[in-house]
């Protein structure tokens, strides 16, 4: 990088955050950080436990997204000024520790972008997350145990939690299906970008000939939905299935049938869950995982430009978000940002922010 690259790269930077600025108006959010703080100090502001509460989430979101702003921003003057008095005093030490800084300057902002991203309606709350294996048997199966495993790593780096709903065991190998939710500040926000059908290609580990395969599973992920919305489910509606449960390497297992399969007639959506020993407690959580996969359905019925409605497709060709290329060479390639990815090892173990964060901006 040389000192006429480096002034463009702070141009574009100084207009981005100016563009951010005019999106989130950070005095705007002063001022309503400042009515919070006054609210908060009312000796009344307790009493509906409910509203403090959402206030208060409202106040650390507030906090963060202007924390992140002013970083970004501070950083990017003390550049521009830094730059100005080296370029006229021709001192080239310095223009070269600016010019190994300014990866870290497009990352902050990079950062703001993702929190600006990250202010809808629901993506704030936990994520539920169900994998679901394609056509083809142990080589699918196996397949979705690695995805599976890498959401595991990726909610494990970012210090999210993850607990399983629902646990089915291949018969040979991996999954035939998992569900599981993942909890931390914006996870749907995050694990959005993942909701689709995703294809492996590689040399098949079950195949004595050593043939390449092509694999395909389905990731279907919906916010997790408070329990004071009001989602109405009719009985009439949906048909319940009880089985005996056996949970993940065969852990769990019970005598009795306590695990829950609920068919929601009208969409046809299903859902199980077998990770309590109590049956009412499965019927519980599987009516929660329900009522969040109808509440996603009807805000994309609302607002149909957000509707991927990759979830929907068929779990085969054409229809994948992306392509994990093992062999004949490495490659992880999204199609919705195009791009392409070399550090398949890392992905794989759940290293994805970098391909979630493209596809972000790239939606945007």
């Amino acid at each position: 990088m040389d000192s006429y690259e480096y002034g463009e790269l702070l141009k574009e930077l100084k207009n981005k955050c100016e563009n951010i600025a005019k999106i989130i108006k950070p005095e705007s959010l002063q001022k309503r950080l400042e009515e919070i703080v006054q609210m908060q100090q009312d000796q009344d502001f307790w009493n509906d436990s409910k509203k403090a509460g959402e206030i208060s989430k409202e106040k650390v979101k507030i906090e963060r997204i202007l924390k992140t702003y002013d970083n970004a921003k501070k950083s990017i003057d003390d550049s521009s000024e830094l730059f100005s008095l080296v370029s006229s005093d021709n001192d080239p030490s310095t223009l070269e520790l600016l010019f190994e800084e300014a990866p870290e300057l497009d990352s902050r902002i990079k950062k703001v972008e993702i929190e600006v991203m990250l202010s809808g309606e629901n993506d704030n709350t936990n994520a539920i997350v169900t994998i679901q294996p394609g056509a083809g048997g142990t080589e699918s199966q196996d397949w979705g145990s690695i995805l599976y495993r890498m959401y595991l790593r990726w909610a494990e780096r970012r210090g999210f939690k993850t607990e399983i709903l629902d646990y089915q065991d291949g018969e040979e190998a991996g999954i035939k299906g998992v569900a599981f939710l993942i909890k931390g500040e914006n996870a749907y926000g995050y694990m959005k970008s993942e909701n689709g059908v995703h294809r492996l290609v590689r040399i098949s580990p079950f195949d004595a000939n050593a043939k390449r395969h092509t694999s395909f599973a389905s990731v279907q992920v919906s916010p997790e939905v408070d329990d004071d919305i009001d989602i109405v489910i009719e009985e009439k509606d949906i048909r319940i299935d009880t089985y005996r449960a056996s949970g993940a390497g065969g852990q769990h297992v019970n005598k009795t049938e306590s695990a829950i399969r609920i068919t929601h007639l009208p969409s046809g959506i299903v859902v199980q869950c077998q990770n309590d020993r109590s049956q009412h407690k499965n019927k519980a959580t599987a009516l929660k995982m329900l009522k969040s996969k109808l509440y996603e359905l009807e805000l994309e019925k609302q607002n149909s430009s957000n509707t991927t409605g990759e979830e929907k497709s068929e779990i085969g060709w054409g229809h994948q978000i992306r392509s994990y290329v093992l062999a004949p060479y490495q490659q992880v390639k999204d199609a919705r940002s195009n791009i392409a990815y070399s550090n398949v090892e890392a992905i794989l173990d759940g290293d994805i922010d970098d391909i979630i964060e493209g596809v972000l901006i790239s939606k945007a």
